[in-house]
């Protein structure tokens, strides 16, 4: 754990209005592994690869806004569906056990050429992330953990759906009221209009194929306890950051301290904040990376980066991707284009616990 003694609070004030954003640009692609399962991503930029792991019934460009603006922290961002998700073909278990998912995105990984990366999952994918990193410490410079499925407040959660999988029916209740919020209709409508142009190709692909949930859902009731898995992350002393809204419905807030402590992570509490606030809001969580990088996930990079003897991005690169990488060649030039949309304020305050 991080050596403070009192706690470390998000900035509170901002510059004050906003200003025009140029953005680089996010490709697209299909990519297939070696044993011919395709799968969909996303890629902008240059520097250390961040992987992203995208939530349940999401994909990974539904983040774009927000993997845009961590281009700018100096990471290579590879955002990766999960099976059966976007451009990701299903399991051909149909997606029985998360570990399952797990490998896939571990062997994905792999095979784009990404020797090292900080992966970053939301919610489900929070929970893959952690399985990665238990199973492959070698590959994880970093994780961080957003309102992920893990800790023992959730595990005890799964228990009782086992049990009756009608109390599941609240809980579904909870997300599609936070789906639904976030799209700030009334409070944001120029945002809600973007978050509608990137929701609608994944609200087609459901309507088209419902049945790809089925797997994922079966997933997570018969996931097993988290509790391993997080104290697996603490022995192998990979850098761990637990990242929860305070007002989450869907994953309880102390189920994120607990996995905090099991894991030696760092726990941050953003305020006010529900399940899906990095979507509500693209500019708090790269933020939040920029405090962390000033901190213990900065130095995590930065002793990866000196045992591998890089000095410089082009040597950061050789080191981080394998030679001829396909994630490298699937990356596109870094220009940026001037979008009609301003960089604000982050709407969310948090806070870093001693």
């Amino acid at each position: 754990m991080s050596e403070l003694t009192e706690p470390i609070t998000g900035p509170s004030t901002q510059p004050p209005g906003s200003h025009p954003v140029a953005a680089p640009r996010l490709a697209r692609h299909t990519f297939t592994l070696s044993d011919g399962h395709r799968i969909g991503l996303a890629v902008s930029g240059r520097g250390v690869p961040l992987v992203v792991v995208h939530g349940f019934s999401a994909e990974g460009f539904l983040y774009a806004q927000t993997l845009h603006r961590l281009v700018g922290k100096g990471f290579k961002v590879v955002a990766i569906d999960m099976a059966g998700h976007g451009g990701t073909q299903g399991l051909p278990t149909s997606g029985g056990r998360l570990g399952d998912y797990a490998e896939l995105m571990s062997r994905a990984t792999a095979e784009l050429g990404i020797r090292r990366a900080v992966f970053a999952g939301h919610s489900m994918g929070g929970r893959v992330v952690a399985q990665l990193a238990a199973s492959h410490p070698e590959q994880v410079i970093g994780a961080v953990l957003i309102d992920a499925i893990v800790g023992d407040e959730w595990d005890r959660l799964v228990n009782v759906f086992r049990v009756n999988p009608l109390l599941l029916l609240p809980l579904a209740g909870f997300l599609v009221a936070d789906t639904a919020s976030t799209l700030p209709m009334f409070r944001d409508p120029v945002q809600a209009a973007k978050l509608g142009r990137l929701v609608t190709p994944t609200l087609v692909g459901h309507a088209l194929q419902p049945w790809r949930m089925i797997g994922p859902a079966v997933s997570i009731l018969r996931s097993r306890g988290s509790k391993k898995i997080l104290e697996t992350l603490a022995r192998c002393e990979v850098p761990t950051f637990v990242l929860q809204g305070d007002w989450d419905l869907v994953v309880p807030p102390p189920t994120a301290r607990s996995a905090a402590r099991r894991s030696n992570g760092q726990l941050v509490r953003i305020h006010r904040a529900s399940h899906s606030w990095l979507l509500k809001d693209p500019e708090t969580l790269p933020a939040i990376f920029g405090e962390l990088l000033d901190g213990r996930l900065g130095l995590a990079i930065r002793q990866a980066i000196t045992a591998a003897g890089a000095g410089s991005v082009d040597e950061l690169e050789s080191v981080l991707y394998d030679p001829d990488a396909a994630v490298v060649a699937l990356t596109p030039e870094l220009t940026y284009t001037r979008l009609a949309e301003t960089h604000r304020a982050s709407r969310y305050r948090w806070s870093i616990p001693a």
